[in-house]
């Protein structure tokens, strides 16, 4: 249905929650597979619970490293990529009068920059090969805003402008460039979150439910299809009605 057998997939924050549902939609449509994330005990139990894909430890907030962890992840894959995922990004709260010039930079350098930077580099090669699929993880605060994540939401959005930008230049040749936005989705980082705050949150979903990791990997998985072909400069929002944008 998808036709993403032997597709050279390239996942960056593959050792999450919603990584790890990336990696298995993937993995259960024949793709081939380069994981990467910066926790070498997680990389080793992707590695073992899904045979054949190839792993890398890489962090992303390594600018300058980017260029040569593309070229040699396409040599790894013996070509390609055809399709990028950005899923990696972190988070620094705090209010905006507090927030120090690190955790704002920080937040903006991987979240933004490095998506940037891997997008730049990994289109060479799709222009080069007349095909492309990108995807990029943004969040419904890049839309909405939030207290205390003026650095992420500021990163999200510009994101999606970019993409956007990116979708322009290149839809003539043959490649697709979109954004899935997830809203609260079940991760470690929400399973953090206080019990009443939780269910507060819930309470603002029409769904009724916080949205699974394999939510995601479903639009991934399609976004990054032939089935998306005529598809490209959008953000799929997947929060259960919480935000219709």
């Amino acid at each position: 249905m998808y036709n993403l057998n032997n597709k050279k997939v390239i996942i960056t924050g593959a050792t999450g929650g919603i990584g790890n549902a990336i990696i298995k939609s993937f993995f259960d449509q024949n793709a081939k597979i380069l994981a990467t994330g910066t926790n070498d005990e997680k990389l080793k139990k992707l590695k073992e619970s899904y045979s054949g894909i190839f792993t890398s430890k890489f962090d992303i907030s390594k600018h300058e490293e980017i260029e040569n962890f593309v070229e040699s992840s396409s040599k790894i894959l013996d070509g390609g990529p055809d399709i990028l995922i950005n899923n990696a990004g972190i988070t620094r709260d705090n209010l905006s009068l507090r927030m120090s010039d690190n955790e704002w930079k920080e937040v903006i350098n991987i979240n933004l920059t490095s998506t940037f930077m891997l997008c730049k580099f990994s289109l060479k090669k799709m222009i080069k090969n007349k095909y492309g699929k990108i995807v990029n993880i943004t969040s419904v605060v890049g839309h909405t805003g939030n207290v205390g994540q003026s650095n992420y939401a500021a990163s999200k959005s510009g994101i999606i402008g970019f993409s956007k930008s990116l979708a322009l230049e290149y839809a003539k040749k043959n490649i697709n460039i979109n954004c899935i936005s997830p809203g609260f989705i079940e991760t470690q980082m929400t399973d953090k979150i206080d019990p009443k705050f939780k269910e507060l949150i819930i309470s603002k979903i029409p769904s009724n439910r916080l949205g699974t990791p394999e939510d995601v990997a479903n639009v991934s998985l399609f976004l990054s299809s032939d089935l998306a072909n005529y598809i490209t400069g959008e953000t799929i929002h997947v929060n259960g009605g919480m935000y219709l944008g």
